[in-house]
């Protein structure tokens, strides 16, 4: 739920304002400038006694040169000009996260026989140990050991999200946290909020609810596809369904700041609908009232094609729905297109790994 929140982010710089104007002169609308934005106070002109009209005069032409220019055509290539690094960036970031997933798990396959033994060294030295009553780290690992490699996976991405929300509540890292934790194309940053307001949220209800539906998928989609690639695919979503937000907001011209982790989470959501339709899903609060999987995902899907044709301005519903259907063309299409063709990067890593002297191969330069 990747909430508009102008009001209260700008309430957050203390009462100054604070601008990103698009390429050309153009703004933001000016319904966002009355809502966000201190307006300057005016000199009061003298009343001139001869003139009995209304207080509220037509405004002068001097005054008209003052207002904020008009604003081109949000569909002209000028305005769609500023989204061609945005595109690069999420292209390249994505194959950057598959690559680095494909080398991780590489990585990962190499040291599991090492890792096996030192398994089995850790449990002879448990049984042999005396066991200590009361020891936190004991009941700490006992407890991380209890989670499935879901939960252990998105466990520091909920880590990262909490951390992020506290810096919200600093003063002093207010105006950086708008700056590079909101995503919007009228911005003077922007590519690196594309990713890091994935991690960013300003209330607590907001964050709490996001997270609760990634726990409670993470299981299923890390069983399905692998922690390495599940990583990936999140990180991807959140770059991919900002772009979408991206491309929404240009053409509609509605230019308002976005963050929140449910453009990637309905990416997670969709996959695992897709890949298993029949499964049963009910709401937390009306766990007597179930639904497949599939109908959940058309109704998600409905809800935000009409939220965004109607111009509803509560969440941003651009950025679920390019979640959605990325995760449902990955199920689809991307894991066979981009998955289970990296065995030519993975075999150029090896060779790379190989001859630059790592592990089982000669020293020496590449």
């Amino acid at each position: 739920m990747a909430w508009r929140s102008c009001s209260v982010l700008c309430r957050l710089t203390g009462g100054e304002p604070f601008l990103c104007s698009v390429r050309g002169g153009s703004r933001w609308p000016d319904s966002f400038q009355q809502r966000c934005f201190r307006k300057a106070a005016r000199k009061p002109e003298p009343k001139k006694p001869e003139d009995p009209g209304p207080a509220h005069a037509e405004p002068s032409e001097a005054a008209l040169q003052n207002r904020a220019p008009v604003r081109p055509p949000f569909s002209s290539p000028r305005a769609f000009g500023r989204l061609v690094r945005p595109f690069l960036f999420t292209v390249g970031f994505t194959g950057c996260s598959f690559g680095s997933a494909a080398i991780w798990q590489y990585e990962s396959l190499k040291s599991q026989v090492q890792s096996y033994f030192d398994e089995l060294r850790a449990d002879w030295l448990e049984r042999v140990r005396p066991q200590k009553r009361g020891d936190v780290r004991k009941e700490v690992n006992q407890w991380w050991n209890s989670l499935t490699e879901g939960q252990k996976t998105v466990t520091g991405i909920i880590a990262a999200n909490a951390v992020v929300f506290c810096c919200w509540r600093l003063p002093s890292l207010q105006r950086f946290m708008v700056r590079y934790f909101t995503s919007n194309p009228a911005s003077k940053a922007l590519c690196s909020p594309m990713l890091l307001s994935t991690f960013s949220h300003f209330s607590f209800f907001h964050m709490a609810a996001n997270m609760y539906v990634l726990w409670s998928f993470s299981t299923s989609a890390v069983s399905m596809l692998g922690r390495e690639q599940f990583l990936a695919v999140y990180l991807s979503a959140g770059v991919i369904s900002t772009f979408v937000s991206y491309v929404c907001k240009t053409a509609a011209g509605r230019f308002s700041p976005s963050l929140g982790a449910s453009g990637a989470i309905m990416t997670v959501l969709a996959a695992v609908c897709t890949k298993m339709p029949e499964a049963k899903l009910a709401i937390i609060f009306l766990p007597m009232f179930t639904f497949t999987a599939a109908n959940a995902l058309k109704a998600i899907v409905a809800m935000d094609t009409a939220g965004l044709v109607l111009g509803w301005k509560f969440f941003d519903h651009a950025a679920h729905l390019g979640g959605a259907l990325f995760g449902i063309w990955y199920i689809l299409f991307g894991h066979e297109l981009i998955w289970k063709n990296r065995e030519p990067f993975v075999k150029l890593w090896h060779e790379l790994r190989t001859r630059s002297g790592g592990p089982g191969g000669p020293s020496g330069a590449v």
